[in-house]
């Protein structure tokens, strides 16, 4: 058996790092190599945990503390007056109280070590009652896009020309100013070294801007011969495991805040020779959206060209 002296391989067998899955696009990916990040940002694990888990964390710092702080108070018997329960019980429920800061008056330290402990405990509590402040008021904050995309994009000709189409609402029906749109696709390709990429494309919109996005928006992309897409048939487009990514950005009027989101469509959810079934109807000057049929797509007669299967 031979013993390798390179010193960072040594140190990659002392500190095994684990795994992690993550998303990206639709791909799931399992990435190793890091070292653990949830104590090293703790803040950002903390705005993207769920709210149970993030209860349940505070509820288990807060009976960590407490039950610490109880055992210190134990070592020293006969450092708190009025203690009641008697034993450790009654010295981890002086440590509730004095951890949030409560204080009923009952129970008091009577020593200069019950004080001393009990300074220290209220000081953490204060602490813990700052952090858990500002996390709340940083979760409540941060603002959330209710933007509506259409489950499907459909490539259908338009003003004779043929075109690629999503769809996405504001759920809120408020105003979102000087809404923007970008569109990109991402797809394998080989290089002509043979070097495998995963390449983003730009995909040009006919409007990119939206002066008052307040309920609906069809966002459309020409297949013209200056489009990336000219020669992509639905199958070439799943060959190459094509992704279409719609981010959407605008600025909330009620707020002031910056709202962001996207959606994601593979090459199976790219509808060919199909258009979004209408939304939109008129009844004596006034208009009425249907938003349950915001996601059909119905067929068209006849199968528009450029490769596209019927």
């Amino acid at each position: 058996m031979t013993m390798s002296n390179d010193p960072s391989e040594a140190l990659r067998r002392a500190r095994p790092r684990g795994k992690r899955v993550t998303r990206v696009g639709l791909r799931e990916v399992i990435s190793q190599g890091l070292p653990g990040g949830v104590l090293q940002d703790l803040y950002h694990y903390s705005m993207m945990v769920s709210w149970p888990r993030l209860f349940a964390t505070i509820v288990a710092f807060f009976l960590v503390f407490d039950v610490l702080f109880g055992c210190l108070f134990h070592l020293v018997p006969n450092c708190i007056a009025n203690l009641n329960p008697p034993g450790f019980l009654g010295d981890f429920f002086f440590s509730v109280e004095t951890l949030a800061t409560v204080g009923y008056g009952d129970m008091h330290p009577q020593t200069v070590y019950g004080h001393t402990v009990a300074m220290i405990e209220i000081f953490t509590g204060l602490l813990m009652l700052a952090l858990i402040t500002g996390l709340m008021f940083a979760r409540f904050s941060r603002p959330r896009a209710r933007f509506l995309f259409s489950r499907y994009a459909v490539v259908r000709p338009m003003d004779g020309k043929l075109t690629l189409m999503f769809r996405a609402a504001n759920e809120r029906q408020n105003v979102v100013q000087n809404a923007s749109a970008q569109l990109r696709m991402l797809r394998d390709d080989v290089t002509s070294e043979g070097y495998e990429i995963r390449r983003i494309i730009d995909l040009p919109l006919v409007r990119s801007q939206h002066p008052i996005f307040s309920l609906s928006w069809n966002i459309m992309h020409v297949i013209d011969d200056a489009s990336p897409l000219r020669h992509e048939t639905s199958q070439t487009l799943e060959d190459h495991e094509a992704v279409f990514i719609l981010s959407l950005s605008g600025t909330d009027e009620t707020t002031g805040q910056v709202l962001i989101a996207r959606g994601e469509y593979p090459a199976s959810a790219v509808r060919w020779n199909a258009t979004f079934r209408n939304i939109l109807e008129q009844d004596a000057g006034t208009l009425h959206i249907d938003f349950s049929k915001f996601h059909d797509v119905d067929p068209l007669a006849e199968a528009p060209g450029n490769g596209a299967p019927p």
